[in-house]
């Protein structure tokens, strides 16, 4: 089981010093790396999943209140309420559930949520909970007004999933000794805490466990100019000189995910200290940009074999996703998961009963004319 304790406050100037010093250990070796290998460069970056050597360099660019947040302003006001009452009352908020897609900041919501409330912050994940013994190890070991950070909530075992609703009402958990007949319940009285739930499949979440929770809160994607901020401020962050045309050209192509905007400063900056003099310019970012294989809309390698592999191959569809995953030589839950979303949301693809289909716009991305059919605009009993 991956659990991890953190301290809620930010005003403990070593644990500062040392996330300075993790994200420039992993910047330097990361750097270093690109130096000695260029020709390895990854094409598949703009996936707003992460990974772990990523999540190092994400945990030193987060902010650390809800001031510094940018984004998410209906979600941060209704947070904010709900913190304030809570410290007034002298109480812990009521059970916070974060939904929505990968990289739009549940984790740091979640790390602010501690430190705004000046409490200890404890981080675990769905799939390490396996059994309800886990589960009641964490929290039997809670402190008084701990926040307890389970990521990928949907992912739990269902016995974890049923100790964990009596625990959320009445902070309690029974802890079972014994099997068959014999079998005895001891109820453990647990310390008042407050748990935070991120997910990005909501609708997985059982009902029961979704109606415990006080406040849920949906994550809706960025804007151009709330990705420029951020990139700036982690441009700041990594001693990274940006010009006004770099910024807006990384925001433009970051596909309103702000894991995916820092992901694309950092290979930038790596492009411009190699093959440049350090400074990230409109001109340095395009190119850069250009190299790694990402396009004017954020479509990276594997998004534009996917579109036209439907227009090219399958005449615009429609086409199954299996079908669509062997002529990628991709796995079916790649193309799902971490391409479609995003084409569809820009409105390039569309899934219909039949399989997925090239919208006009598709067409047109790719440079090529659509059929007429798609430029047809349907009537009223069409």
């Amino acid at each position: 089981m991956i659990e991890e304790g953190i301290d809620g406050t930010d005003a403990n100037p070593a644990a500062a010093r040392e996330a300075d010093e993790a994200l420039r250990k992993a910047e330097d070796a990361e750097l270093a790396a690109r130096r000695e290998h260029p020709e390895n460069l990854d094409t598949e970056f703009a996936s707003p999943l992460a990974d772990a050597d990523e999540r190092v360099i994400e945990s030193a660019l987060r902010p650390k209140r809800l001031t510094d947040f940018t984004g998410q302003v209906r979600v941060r006001e209704q947070l904010s309420l709900i913190l304030q009452s809570a410290l007034r009352r002298g109480r812990p908020p009521d059970h916070v559930l974060l939904a929505g897609p990968p990289g739009l900041g549940k984790t740091t919501i979640a790390m602010i949520v501690a430190a705004e409330l000046s409490t200890p912050l404890r981080i675990t994940s769905g799939p390490a909970i396996e059994r309800s013994g886990d589960l009641a190890a964490v929290l039997s070991t809670l402190s008084d007004g701990e926040v307890l950070f389970i990521d990928e909530i949907h992912r739990l075992a269902r016995p974890a999933e049923e100790m964990l609703y009596l625990a959320m009402e009445d902070f309690r958990v029974d802890v079972v000794i014994g099997k068959g007949p014999g079998a005895t319940a001891i109820p453990l009285e647990i310390a008042p805490f407050t748990l935070v739930g991120a997910t990005t499949r909501a609708g997985l979440l059982p009902a029961p466990l979704r109606d415990r929770f006080g406040f849920t809160a949906h994550l809706d994607f960025y804007s151009p100019g709330e990705l420029e901020i951020i990139i700036r401020r982690s441009a700041g962050l990594l001693g990274v000189t940006l010009t006004d045309e770099a910024a807006v050209e990384l925001s433009t192509r970051s596909r309103g995910t702000p894991r995916i905007a820092n992901r694309l400063l950092r290979r930038v900056r790596d492009y411009a200290e190699v093959r440049a003099d350090g400074v990230v310019t409109g001109d340095i970012a395009r190119t850069a940009l250009e190299l790694y294989e990402v396009d004017f809309r954020g479509l990276d390698r594997l998004d534009r074999g996917v579109l036209e592999a439907v227009v090219r191959r399958f005449g615009g569809g429609p086409v199954g996703l299996s079908t669509l995953a062997v002529a990628l030589g991709e796995e079916a839950e790649t193309v799902e998961v971490v391409a479609e979303p995003f084409l569809v949301r820009c409105g390039l693809l569309a899934r219909t009963p039949r399989g997925r289909v090239a919208t006009a716009a598709g067409w047109s991305h790719l440079g090529l004319d659509p059929p007429p059919s798609l430029a047809e605009v349907p009537g009223l009993f069409d």
